[in-house]
């Protein structure tokens, strides 16, 4: 519905008024009043010249302290609405409450300020006016049907948003500061302005909106995506198909937005079949100032908003010392939000009164600028004298509001515990984090007729469905898989484990780039029509009831897609919800997320993930282009139990490993290394009674081989490259062009014993029984290529290495975590466990 027409009497509109009207329209915002600094001056421009009414008119709407940026919008009817809306008469505005809300934040501060001197808190003050804004954002889109909203934002004002937006109890703010209760993290947790806080905002009208003040790190936009992935999930649980119940509100940092990249990718995820929300509302919080470098060092444009320019929405611009212009915007942009279901930017323009955090001098850096800053007044005082208020009665007001802030201090002062500033919903209540414990695990295999009948649910496809010859071959040989006939690969596996997922009633969503066929081409979950292009997925046939399978292709991004599968999973516990990276190795593409949410989130937040990460690649030996999916970097995190890693080496075990992810009441996040090299190895499938067994297991025992007098140990792929046959040879693996390292052999006398812990490989046998060094090597990908005679005793090498020393420098064992040894007569192996070698076979301790 567009806004109404202006009511005044007016002029017709001649062409040369036209022709000016069209000019300010499309850049009036160049010439607009928003920097009462100074530091935006008018730039001129060659169409802004007309004279006469029209153009005094024309600059009244698009040259003031609210203006807009639309040019770039190709949609005629959207940048009609926009006309409208800046050229209607501005709604009459509650003053008293702007005024309250603008006292209440800047007395915050100046209890902070003068209660804990030294303390950071990152101050609100010179953006005061984000409050009201927030305050007509809440109420505007309450009153448009919102009930719940996701609002994500950095540290710069945060505290201050938390008890006047989110309502959360001040004393429970103050408690933070007077460090209540420290034991009670024992080292761990967050700094007070990076938690999250769930409260709820009332209406002016006595209805309410649930809020979610997500958690955030110091890495400012990393928190965008989160935001978003937690809004779909909200949507979903709402079947909130149109994003009108549940609004995400994301603020950002001048500096950060224009930046960092992720903001950029967050905002391309906008109309993104998977990923949108019914549109964003973006919130620059600009101070013109970045910590202390000045905006020319920080954007080559004017605006640090123009980022957002390459998406076809509208960004208005407001003067922040301008309140009920602040009013205005926020009112047109959720407006805007739910009239087009599209992203929209407010770029609230004010300053930073003290430096980056109070114990910060600004005068080092910004001598000038800070001297005109120390003779301003506070916000509410300059609104209040605007509106006729005598300095008697503002006294009066600001003594009340600080006695109330003073006396909430002095009680957060006498607490024995830390309160909790938000409360986890009740989808949360049956699942655990901490350390992992026997009692957690599940039965996770099935009845061989229950996998039959799912297996030929997923090769059937409709009978006006012409499928591609190669897919067809592919789904002949599933069917073969699910009838004994054929051993099962990597793909069938996982297909089997989300078919029997989703019939239990779970949930699946999965994406990344290229996911939906598969990075390798092993996947295939959507069979397209080489006739018609039109659809077939197998998986979302499984469930009738509506249970949801959701596989989508992602923008070519690894930080902002995960950040949001994970926002998603902390919403959606009883769902399996994967991140595929479209090679392992782009994974570090994304390592902020990591590092600030999939690794920290429960430590820092007490908040839990069952994100699956897959990483289709792992190390295979193409040099440093594609060979970053380490296992040691994930190991090095997985310190505290804060993930979980696993190479499952078949197709069962990969079958076992992610139902069990889903099915256990054990949240924890799962990095799964699945190389390439084994999706379809033969010595990686696994028969389908595999999928009958019980459960996950760390360790495959050994089923052929005895008797063997030496075992070859090795890194990465040793199962599919160097596996013991029958007979108890070690048979070759793909020959190597390289060969630049070693591996060892072992006696059967020797008796060692091995502990794999998450950063060495130690051995703990003596010094005399230590194992020799033999010139069976391992190429540089960390693949073995040896064939060890049992008979003989002797190794032989395919190419044959350069000799070599035969005993090993003493540090070789103290290689990085990517040394992890695996015997070729394991199929498998698990953090922290013993491992011993006697009677010619390599056992658990």
């Amino acid at each position: 519905m567009l806004p109404p027409p202006m009511t005044s009497e007016s002029k017709p509109i001649t062409r040369d008024d036209s022709e000016t009207l069209r000019a300010y329209r499309s850049w009036g915002y160049l010439q607009a009043d928003l920097d009462w600094l100074g530091r935006l001056e008018p730039e001129p421009h060659p169409e802004l010249i007309g004279e006469g009414d029209a153009a005094i008119a024309a600059r009244a709407h698009y040259c003031g302290t609210l203006a807009v940026e639309l040019a770039h919008i190709p949609d005629p009817e959207r940048r009609r609405w926009i006309h409208q809306a800046m050229e209607t008469e501005a709604e009459p505005v509650d003053s008293q409450r702007i005024l309250d809300l603008l006292l209440r934040a800047a007395t915050l501060e100046e209890v902070l300020q003068t209660r804990y001197i030294g303390n950071k808190r990152f101050s609100i003050e010179g953006i005061e006016a984000i409050i009201p804004l927030l305050d007509k954002m809440l109420d505007t889109a309450g009153s448009r049907g919102a009930g719940r909203v996701l609002l994500a934002m950095s540290h710069r004002g945060r505290l201050n948003v938390m008890a006047h937006v989110v309502g959360t109890p001040t004393i429970n703010l103050f408690a933070g500061f007077e460090d209540v209760d420290p034991e009670s993290i024992l080292g761990a947790g967050d700094v007070k302005y990076h938690h999250g806080a769930t409260g709820t905002f009332h209406l002016q009208d006595g209805r309410e909106v649930t809020i979610h003040l997500v958690s955030n790190p110091s890495h400012l936009e990393a928190v965008d995506p989160v935001a978003l992935g937690r809004t779909r999930a909200h949507q979903q649980r709402l079947n909130d198909v149109h994003g009108t119940r549940v609004v995400p509100i994301v603020l950002h940092g001048d500096a950060a937005f224009a930046g960092q990249g992720i903001a950029s990718e967050t905002l391309n995820l906008s109309e993104i079949n998977g990923f949108s929300v019914g549109g964003t509302v973006h919130v620059v919080v600009n101070n013109l100032i970045g910590f202390t470098a000045e905006p020319r060092a920080l954007h080559s444009s004017r605006f640090s908003s123009d980022v957002a320019k390459r998406q076809p929405i509208p960004i208005f611009h407001v003067n922040g010392e301008d309140p009920e212009a602040v009013v205005r915007a926020a009112q047109i942009a959720i407006a805007y939000r739910y009239e087009f279901s599209s992203d929209v930017v407010v770029d609230l323009i004010g300053y930073r009164r003290h430096g980056h955090s109070e114990i910060d001098d600004p005068t080092v850096t910004q001598p000038e600028l800070y001297r005109k800053i120390r003779e301003r007044p506070p916000l509410w005082r300059s609104y209040g004298a605007r509106l006729g208020l005598d300095t008697a009665t503002m006294k009066k007001k600001a003594r009340t509001v600080r006695d109330e802030f003073s006396e909430a201090k002095d009680a957060a002062a006498r607490l024995e515990k830390s309160p909790l500033l938000r409360e986890l919903p009740d989808y949360w209540a049956g699942y655990l984090g901490g350390r992992n414990r026997s009692e957690y695990e599940v039965a996770t295999g099935l009845e061989m007729n229950r996998l039959r009948t799912l297996g030929e649910k997923l090769v059937m496809t409709p009978s006006n469905h012409t499928v591609h010859p190669k897919i067809q071959k592919l789904l002949d040989q599933r069917a073969q898989m699910v009838a004994g006939d054929k051993q099962l690969d990597f793909g069938m596996a996982e297909a089997l484990a989300l078919a029997s997922l989703l019939e239990d009633g779970h949930p699946v969503r999965m994406s990344g780039q290229d996911t939906r066929r598969g990075t390798f081409n092993h996947r295939h979950a959507v069979l397209i029509d080489v006739d018609s292009g039109n659809e077939h997925v197998p998986l979302a046939t499984i469930n009738p009831s509506g249970v949801r399978f959701e596989i989508y292709d992602s923008i070519l991004s690894e930080a902002a897609v995960l950040g949001y599968e994970y926002g998603f999973s902390r919403d959606y516990p009883e769902a399996l919800v994967a991140w595929e990276a479209q090679f392992g190795d782009f994974a570090n593409g994304a390592q902020t997320i990591f590092d600030q949410f999939v690794t920290a989130g429960e430590d820092k937040w007490g908040l839990l993930s069952g994100l699956i990460v897959l990483l289709p690649h792992g190390f295979e030996g193409q040099g440093p282009e594609h060979s970053s999916a380490r296992i040691e970097r994930f190991l090095q995190l997985a310190a505290e139990d804060a993930i979980q890693v696993v190479q499952p080496s078949t197709a069962g075990q990969y079958f076992h490993l992610l139902r069990r992810q889903v099915l256990r009441r054990w949240r924890k996040p799962l990095i799964v290394f699945t190389p390439k090299s084994m999706l379809r190895h033969a010595a990686a499938t696994s028969a389908l009674d595999e999928l009958t067994q019980e459960r996950f297991h760390n360790v495959l025992p050994e089923s052929a081989t005895v008797n063997a007098s030496r075992s070859c140990s090795a890194r990465g792929r040793s199962p599919t490259n160097c596996a013991l046959n029958a007979s108890g040879v070690a048979t070759p693996g793909p020959p190597s062009s390289r060969s630049n390292s070693f591996t060892p052999s072992l006696t059967t006398n020797s008796r060692p014993s091995w502990i794999v812990s998450r950063q060495r490989v130690s051995w703990s046998g003596s010094r005399r029984s230590r194992p020799t060094w033999g010139p069976c090597s391992l190429s540089s990908r960390g693949s073995s290529a040896c064939r060890v005679d049992a008979t003989s005793a002797r190794s032989s090498v395919l190419p044959a290495p350069a000799p070599r020393p035969a005993r090993p420098r003493r540090t070789a064992w103290s290689r990085p975590p990517c040394s992890i040894w695996r015997s070729p007569s394991l199929a498998g192996f698990q953090l922290g466990s013993r491992f011993s070698f006697s009677a010619g076979k390599l056992s658990l301790a």
